[in-house]
């Protein structure tokens, strides 16, 4: 089992940073491939960014592309994602989660964190 808890959400403005953490309790971290999903109110949940685990491969929406980057430090079973120029459009529910690769399939995840809320305000 593993627990995944992730502090970090909150409010800022358009065009502010904000960075979330998603930390693992429980089994081994360093092996399994850890992803960031949302979903916003009405919507399906998306992916928005993973990283293998070793830190060798990241994928990202291309909503996010060039604004967002995960990272992961194994030694702190901890996984990031540093979020930049941020629009109203990236308020969601943020969610990390724990796979056997880096994919972008919302199925191919099997542990998921409580989610934290992200709002970005005009």
């Amino acid at each position: 089992q593993v627990q995944l808890v992730e502090p970090g959400g909150g409010l800022v403005q358009a065009g502010g940073s904000l960075r979330l953490s998603c930390a693992a309790f429980g089994r081994t971290f360093s092996i399994y491939a850890m992803g960031w999903f949302r979903q916003a109110p009405g919507k399906e949940r998306e992916f928005v960014a993973v990283i293998s685990w070793g830190g060798g491969v990241t994928r990202y929406a291309d909503s996010v592309k060039g604004r967002f980057t995960i990272s992961r430090d194994n030694a702190k079973n901890t996984a990031y994602l540093q979020m930049n120029s941020l629009k109203p459009e990236d308020t969601a529910v943020y969610y990390c989660a724990r796979g056997r690769s880096a994919t972008m399939r919302p199925t191919d995840f099997g542990s998921w964190g409580q989610g934290t809320q992200v709002t970005v305000s005009s």
